[in-house]
């Protein structure tokens, strides 16, 4: 309900309240699972709550993390595919006024994991190229060639990582279970898009989906391109009601992948509705159920090795300098083109960094701010 400002803004979320504030997961855990993530295709801020979810409470716990996470804006987008919105939010005021505390929210982020993940100069180094090579490069496939490019410099040159080894947490994935999983994954991967040829459109449109979530990395708005030539090029999808679900996709929290449910729900020709909803939900998430419940049997061991904990140092840097490339675009110059925005997201970040805000105070205050900011023409 809180969580505003896309995959890099939710890790700030996440963090606050499973680390600060209910301390579920300690730094090092965290910064592992969003290393994780970050690596696997798919959304990975959802990938991020799943693992979070099935850490602390198995399988169910996974499902349940998700379906929190996921609710509020899935509902919300649903609701206006079903009844055909069209008006368009992106220029609204209060809309401006949420992109500026996500400029806020990832500031802090950034801030908060460099101390933790960059504490020396040639993990700084490491940042400071990825950041660079991430704003260079605008590809889908950068963020995965950057993480790679950390983890062969870390393994590499960041020694430092031979200190301590990681005490092993037990994971609630079966070894056995993860390999069916990723088994199921790739079935799925090369087996919809036959069996769409001859079964019609649910399945059909259940493929479409499954292969948005399965193929995209780095989430959020990478995804957008595939969907729109997924969804629109067929015509089940018109130019116009897909920007304007885009639009208030922006106006939501939680996780933009839950755009699918507007696009499902809209979709034509049938199914539509409610079904159609489910359907785009369930196939453009899937992916992310079966890699994390894949990957997590084997993290410890992973962890543990300690070539793999130099590779992780470097893969830990680069999602620092990643976020810090996300910082400054899309978050920044999506959002600030004033004065006065500079002094809204000040303001807002300065009352994240005491610590005694809630969020979605802060997120409510940037609201009525950006509202303000339109109606007066500041």
């Amino acid at each position: 309900m809180t969580s505003f400002g896309g995959p890099i803004a939710h890790i700030g979320y996440f963090r606050r309240e499973y680390v600060e504030r209910r301390g579920w997961l300690d730094e090092a855990e965290f910064a592992d699972l969003v290393a994780l993530t970050q690596a696997l295709p798919g959304p990975a801020s959802s990938e991020l709550g799943i693992a979070i979810g099935t850490r602390r409470a198995g399988l169910l716990g996974g499902i349940v993390a998700w379906i929190g996470f996921t609710l509020p804006s899935a509902v919300v987008l649903g609701g206006l595919g079903i009844f055909a919105a069209s008006t368009d939010l992106s220029s609204t005021g209060w809309v401006h006024g949420l992109k500026l505390a996500a400029v806020a929210v990832v500031a802090q982020a950034v801030w908060l994991m460099s101390r933790r993940l960059t504490p020396d100069w040639p993990r700084r180094a490491v940042a400071v190229a990825a950041a660079a090579v991430a704003l260079l490069w605008t590809s889908p496939f950068s963020q995965v060639a950057i993480i790679a490019g950390g983890a062969l410099i870390g393994w590499l040159v960041l020694r430092s990582a031979d200190a301590a080894i990681p005490n092993p947490v037990p994971s609630p994935v079966g070894r056995r279970f993860g390999l069916v999983c990723l088994a199921l994954f790739f079935v799925l991967l090369l087996g919809l898009p036959i069996a769409s040829g001859v079964a019609g459109q649910p399945v059909a449109l259940f493929d479409a989906f499954y292969r948005s979530g399965a193929l995209v990395f780095g989430g959020g708005h990478v995804v957008l391109p595939l969907l729109h030539t997924t969804v629109v090029d067929p015509g089940w999808v018109s130019d116009s009601r897909f920007l304007a679900g885009y639009g208030a996709a922006q106006a939501v929290p939680g996780p933009l992948f839950t755009f699918s449910s507007y696009l499902g729900a809209a979709a034509s020709p049938a199914p539509n509705g409610i079904p159609g909803a489910t359907i785009a939900l369930v196939g453009i998430f899937l992916p992310a159920f079966l890699l994390v419940f894949a990957a997590l049997p084997f993290w410890n061991r992973l962890r543990a090795s300690v070539g793999f904990r130099r590779a992780l140092n470097g893969v830990n840097a680069a999602v620092v300098g990643l976020l810090l490339a996300a910082l400054y675009t899309p978050v920044w110059t999506g959002a600030v083109s004033a004065p006065i925005d500079l002094t809204v997201v000040a303001g807002a970040l300065a009352l994240l960094l005491t610590g005694r805000v809630p969020p979605i105070v802060v997120v409510a205050l940037s609201a009525l701010a950006g509202q303000t900011i339109v109606a007066l023409h500041l």
